[in-house]
């Protein structure tokens, strides 16, 4: 690659430090719709952000209605899209750095959006700003895509297909490196039941803000005295589980913790749904509660819900309940599952469903997989990119979230993750390294001008 792109983008440090703290402390998690603001005002507010400062580097920038916007570079027919995001998932619990307040200690900035995705939108921005004002002939257009609602509906990509025409080939900047060429199938379900024969009475319980996050910590309020607060504390104890239980006058507030992360990834964490579950299944739950103990529980396979399968192209299936709450007599929750590319999902779905009796179950969406062979154009270029900058060995794997990748013909997932660092989408002290961050827009740059140089 050019010397003067690397020139470039070491100089623009100071101004993407700046400017990604801009972006970070603007809390956009979706919100009611307002006005011109689909996903609510402060998700609206990112995206003029963005778009003011795209147009501050001499870009070209379309909002289209507040679902999203593009950012294009030449003027040639044929495109090259990199599709980011600009909404996060709430902050939620555990946080020793302000969520939304982009302090930096040592190279990291701390925040929620640093990893996922404003970091490494921003880093693939400054790649086209880079390659803008080197100079460098473009035989294609590249064009960055910034949605709006990735961590909910996708109600962005489908306003945006709906009045544009969508690239067939590109990147979205929102996972890994080296790249990811295959994406599994999701199944959402939605669950209800009322609130009768639970053997133990539930005052309270509202657990987890979205189906894709792990729930951290779960809080119920219990009909009892100082006797149940003694059961769930040796509930913990005999566990290894942490498990708080305080009597008060409205009856006994039980918190447990768990460890919160990516619903793709629960390899390692602790779902807090599912610990609170096991407990009031020990303390006596019968009904929609000891179903839900024992078919979905602290498991991340499917086993007791009938869906535990495997391939050798993706892997194990994974399933999380993210979310589970008490309402005017109702439990309501949600399930998320990441399946292999081989498995039916039509399948999948009805054995789910035949393993929660006595509970209404409904499909919110479900989401074929999405698979480039890995010798594609595409792929080759990116991972040569990607070995030429780091001097790493590339490889096209296998994950199972889902990235903007899916609404192309034939898109991938590349970057900005490096294979040593912690993966924190999603968790408390979510961070990034700006180092890193500037090394992914190089190995962007040289990927892009691979694809649609001259």
């Amino acid at each position: 690659m050019e010397k003067k792109i690397y020139e470039l983008i070491d100089g623009y440090r100071d101004e993407f430090t700046q400017m990604l703290r801009s972006w970070i402390q603007i809390p956009s998690v979706k919100g009611e719709t307002k006005g011109n603001a689909p996903f609510g005002p402060e998700v609206r507010e990112m995206l003029d952000r963005a778009m003011s400062d795209a147009r501050s580097m001499g870009f070209t920038v379309r909002d289209f209605d507040g679902y999203a916007c593009d950012i294009t570079l030449g003027d040639a027919d044929e495109k090259i899209a990199v599709l980011g995001h600009l909404d996060v998932v709430p902050a939620g619990d555990g946080w020793t750095h302000p969520a939304f307040g982009a302090e930096m200690e040592g190279k990291r900035m701390f925040g929620r959006g640093t990893n996922d995705d404003k970091g490494p939108s921003l880093a693939a921005l400054y790649a086209m700003r880079a390659i803008k004002e080197a100079g460098i002939p473009l035989k294609k257009s590249i064009r960055m895509i910034l949605g709006c609602d990735e961590e909910s509906g996708w109600e962005d990509m489908k306003w945006y297909a709906a009045h544009t025409e969508m690239p067939e080939t590109g990147f979205s900047p929102d996972a890994s490196f080296p790249l990811i060429n295959t994406e599994k199938g999701m199944i959402h379900l939605c669950f209800q039941a009322e609130n009768r024969d639970t053997g133990i009475r539930v005052l309270e319980m509202a657990t987890g803000d979205r189906l894709n996050v792990i729930p951290g910590e779960s809080t119920a309020l219990l009909a009892g005295g100082e006797e149940l607060a003694e059961k769930a504390r040796a509930w913990g104890e005999k566990n290894g589980m942490p498990v708080a239980a305080e009597v008060t006058a409205e009856g006994v507030r039980v918190t447990v913790t768990g460890i919160p992360g990516h619903s793709a990834h629960p390899q390692g964490r602790r779902n807090a749904i599912g610990m609170m579950l096991l407990l009031m299944k020990d303390l006596g739950a019968q009904g929609p509660l000891k179903t839900l103990a024992e078919a979905v529980g602290m498991e991340y396979d499917g086993k007791s819900l009938g869906c535990a399968c495997q391939d050798d192209i993706s892997g194990s299936l994974t399933c999380n309940m993210g979310i589970l709450r008490l309402v005017d007599g109702i439990w309501a929750g949600t399930l998320d599952m990441r399946c292999p590319i081989t498995a039916d999902l039509e399948a999948l779905k009805d054995a789910a469903i035949a393993h929660l009796p006595g509970f209404k179950v409904d499909v919110i969406e479900i989401k074929g997989p999405h698979h480039v062979p890995a010798d594609s154009e595409l792929v080759t270029s990116l991972l040569a990119a990607y070995e030429e900058e780091t001097g790493l060995k590339g490889e096209a794997i296998a994950i199972g979230g889902g990235t903007y990748a899916k609404v192309l013909k034939q898109g991938v997932a590349f970057g900005a993750l490096f294979p040593d660092e912690p993966d924190l989408a999603h968790q408390a002290d979510e961070y990034a390294d700006i180092s890193r961050l500037l090394t992914a827009a190089k190995i962007f740059a040289n990927g892009l001008i691979r694809l649609a140089a001259e």
